[in-house]
């Protein structure tokens, strides 16, 4: 195994576990303790985690590229509450449009209304929710699970044919330099797919995330159309993206 495809599977576990051990780490990934705690080095200096006495804990421990097999990430439900809101502002009846895999756009698919809609999406949760509307058209790529994910390289060339107007599109991370980025490379090419082919592409991002980033970068800043966020991005951040020439869709503290 490579030392990045180690680095990506150290990222998964901790996503899942919050904490994890050099031995476990090692009977994992059968590699001694030295590489593995070079590898947390590494990966602490890079800012995705903190090595403690004998391990190493998630940095960043809100923060996913893919739901744990728990179930949905119920964290900073009013921020992704404003970002979804947010979102529906840009949807028309008869958009085709995608929804990528997450909390914020399973938020999004809640609160979608009854009207004709194309939905393009991998993320087994937002079926389930959208199955119950009966005026939306669901078109499923396809794929192996991974979690609450469908991935296959067969689906990413279905995408490529397809005609998307919209994408939103989530991440792990947002940073002016190193764009969109998540901890899991199987999802990449995917979320690329997404950018690349759909009309506009908007990215549905809470303030928590800005200024960070993880292993693995989808898209730059400069690829989106627009990244909506929550009341809590403070003005300075909000400033720094914009001095960028990324343009922000920020919901309003008052409303």
């Amino acid at each position: 195994m490579s030392a990045l495809k180690r680095h990506e599977r150290i990222m998964e576990i901790l996503i899942a576990s919050q904490e994890i051990t050099v031995g476990e780490l090692s009977d994992t990934l059968n590699v001694t303790g030295k590489t593995i705690r070079e590898d947390l080095a590494k990966l602490e200096e890079m800012g995705l985690l903190v090595r403690v006495h004998g391990g190493a804990i998630l940095a960043q421990n809100d923060q996913y590229g893919i739901l744990s097999g728990q179930g949905v990430n119920t964290k900073h439900m009013p921020e992704k509450a404003e970002i979804a809101e947010r979102a529906l502002h840009y949807i028309q009846p008869n958009d085709i449009i995608a929804l990528d895999g997450g909390s914020t756009t399973l938020e999004i698919a809640r609160r979608l209304p009854a009207m004709p809609l194309t939905v393009v999406t991998n993320d087994l949760f937002i079926l389930s929710e959208l199955a119950k509307k009966e005026q939306i058209r669901l078109v499923v790529p396809g794929g192996e699970r991974n979690r609450n994910m469908l991935i296959s390289s067969q689906a990413i060339e279905y995408v490529r044919g397809l005609n998307i107007h919209k994408a939103f599109v989530s991440s792990t991370a947002l940073h002016p330099e190193f764009g969109l980025s998540i901890y899991t490379g199987d999802l990449v090419p995917f979320k690329k797919a997404l950018v690349e082919t759909a009309q506009h592409v908007y990215g549905v991002i809470d303030h928590q995330k800005f200024g960070q980033f993880a292993l693995w970068t989808f898209a730059g800043c400069q690829e989106l159309d627009r990244i909506i966020t929550d009341s809590g991005l403070s003005a300075e951040q909000a400033e720094q993206f914009r001095q960028a020439g990324i343009p922000l869709d920020q919901a309003d503290s008052s409303s």
